[in-house]
Formats: structure tokens, sequence, C-alpha cells
């Protein structure tokens, strides 16, 4: 599902970590990392919500096994469906903010965008 960066980590603690990001990105609908994991987080969350939108029983299983919090999936099909149903494409945007402080990172914030 994900993309093909490593992130420097195992298959498993990977996934874990991106898993993380989705939820909180979909529970907060904004999020601050780096700017490599806010590029893979970001089609994380373009394919959670297209599932959504999809409303099946299915979509919302599938959904489930990734997400890793009832109540994201809740308001991941109960609203940020509704909110994007006229919309193919396009519900994320990451920008950039500069260096991180501590070790020079890039940093991105990553936003679910309102309509």
């Amino acid at each position: 599902m994900p993309g093909t960066r490593k992130l420097s980590r195992p298959t498993a603690h990977r996934m874990s970590m991106l898993r993380g990001l989705v939820t909180a990105a979909i529970e907060k609908e904004r999020l601050e990392t780096t700017v490599t994991r806010a590029k893979d987080v970001a089609a994380l969350v373009e394919k959670m919500i297209t599932l959504g939108k999809t409303g099946t029983l299915a979509a919302r299983r599938q959904a489930m096994s990734f997400i890793t919090k009832e109540d994201a999936v809740r308001k991941l099909f109960e609203e940020l469906a509704h909110r994007f149903e006229n919309r193919s494409g396009g519900y994320t945007r990451v920008t950039r903010i500069g260096p991180r402080r501590g070790d020079a990172a890039e940093m991105a914030v990553l936003e679910i965008l309102g309509e």
C-alpha cells in the first residue's frame, strides 16, 4: 500500500509508523513531520479518503485494518467522505516549513483540505 520509500526502517516498524501518522492526520487534519514522511502519509490519506467515499462495508473493514482507531474511521466515513464527495482527488496539501532545529531535517506540514 505505501510508496517505495524505506525511511531507514525495517518493514514492520515503517508500517507501524505510517499507520500511526495516517491515524493522527485523519484525527487532527494537520500534521507536522519531515517532508519524505509527509509525502508517504499524504498518499495513504488520499487512498483512505477514496475508500471512505465508496462507503461500503468492505471499504470500512479495509480502512479499519490500516487505521488504528475506530473514531478516526468514523470521522473518515462520516465527515471527510461527505466533504470531498464532489472532488476526485487532491484531498491533502504538503507545505514545506524549513529545517528542524535539532538535525536540520527538512520539515513539512500535511493538511487535509477544507473543501
